[in-house]
């Protein structure tokens, strides 16, 4: 992004800014992650995608050959066949189960509205993906919070879950791998909330977000989707993160009950219509080519958590760290007891001198001592470089 181009989006962001909090009108409530969409300074750390996919190596999957005489019309209500099929098999469900969304935030939208009405409540694991909350809140939704603690890990804390449990429960949200901990949730856990789920809140569902399960490090398998799991399981995942295309804005969520199945696929047809065709088309080539671009970028996440995990180590003394377990995120946090308060927002405000981007836990739910850091996105020459400017950002700060 050119100097003239971050000064624009600084101003248009400047502009929202203006009006929040006190006098904010707006439904959904603001979140500075909407900044990640209009800045992306060189050492971009605050990305939790692997890099981006080109145009040119999708058109290279076989399949594609014919892609011109694709006919852009409407797509269908609940997301082109071939498409339902590949995340089908992923997900081990029937291709019927699959309603395509754009992206995995669609999804949520549709789920707080859908599922939920005046008077209900939903329980939420955070820090989570901002729109898991604010799509809930902006449908009006009572939201129970149950905060997960860096000092556990981000581990899921069922006691908390349950004591949040209530006849008025319709939705329980969390997300395994978790953005922005890239922490993930044992079937074993799922199984005793489903269990709590069916004693106190036997009319509710488990949204389960799954946007990172495939990407994973070197040689490790992915997890097997929790979509199958359950009849009250409803999963979502898409294309944009372990993949690197997120834009296709394609997504999808799997969802057993027939009924809510034709409810949501109502919803997105009111809102959306339908999905792209063109991007459809594609991400159906990409998901069956899923091992071809999933393999080689594996690799290159394990040898950036590597990395990583080396500059945490030489870094002890101010940074500590949660080891992600998936996803090419994960959370860090300045120690209390080499940065104070001052210092903490004097690191925020030094970022950009270091040409530095990362993804404050504010926007999570979590202090602005702890920070996401995407460590896939930037090309593997690069993260060194990127992660030297972090070291001395810290250097300026303690000057």
């Amino acid at each position: 992004m050119t100097a003239v181009q971050e000064s624009l989006a600084d101003g248009r962001r400047a502009n929202l800014r203006e009006v929040t909090p006190s006098v904010w009108r707006g439904r959904f409530p603001y979140n500075e992650i909407i900044s990640l969409l209009d800045v992306n300074r060189p050492f971009n750390l605050a990305e939790s995608t692997s890099q981006d996919l080109s145009f040119g190596e999708l058109l290279d999957f076989p399949g594609l050959e014919n892609i011109r005489d694709l006919k852009l019309g409407y797509g269908t209500s609940a997301g082109a066949l071939a498409l339902r099929q590949e995340i089908a098999d992923a997900c081990k469900v029937s291709a019927e189960h699959v309603i395509t969304t754009q992206g995995t935030a669609l999804g949520l939208f549709l789920l707080a509205f859908e599922v939920c009405r005046s008077g209900d409540e939903a329980v939420l694991a955070t820090p989570c993906f901002p729109p898991s909350r604010d799509c809930l809140l902006g449908a009006g939704v009572t939201v129970r919070e149950v905060k997960l603690s860096f000092e556990s890990g981000y581990r899921l804390d069922l006691n908390q879950i349950e004591a949040n449990l209530t006849s008025k429960t319709k939705l329980v949200s969390i997300a395994s791998p978790q953005n922005p901990s890239g922490v993930r949730t044992s079937r074993a856990d799922v199984e005793k909330l489903l269990g709590s789920m069916e004693r106190l809140s036997p009319h509710a569902l488990l949204f389960i977000d799954e946007t990172y399960r495939e990407a994973t490090y070197g040689d490790d398998t992915a997890a097997e989707s929790f979509a199958s799991l359950d009849p009250r399981v409803v999963t979502g995942a898409s294309v944009s993160k372990a993949l690197g295309a997120p834009g296709l804005r394609t997504g999808w969520l799997t969802v057993a009950d027939a009924e809510l199945r034709s409810r949501l696929t109502i919803a997105k047809m009111n809102t959306v219509i339908s999905g792209s065709v063109l991007d459809e088309t594609l991400a159906a080539a990409l998901l069956r080519h899923r091992e071809r671009v999933l393999v080689p970028r594996r690799r290159l996440l394990a040898g950036a958590l590597q990395e990583l995990s080396d500059w945490c180590q030489g870094e002890h003394s101010r940074i500590e760290w949660i080891r992600p377990e998936g996803g090419a995120l994960c959370c860090l946090r300045l120690r209390a007891d080499a940065l104070d308060d001052a210092a903490v927002s004097r690191f925020w405000s030094l970022l950009p001198q270091h040409d530095l981007q990362l993804a404050s836990g504010k926007w999570f739910g979590e202090s602005d001592r702890v920070f996401r850091l995407g460590f896939g996105y930037l090309p593997p020459a690069r993260l060194g470089a990127a992660l030297a400017a972090l070291s001395s950002s810290l250097d300026a700060v303690a000057e």
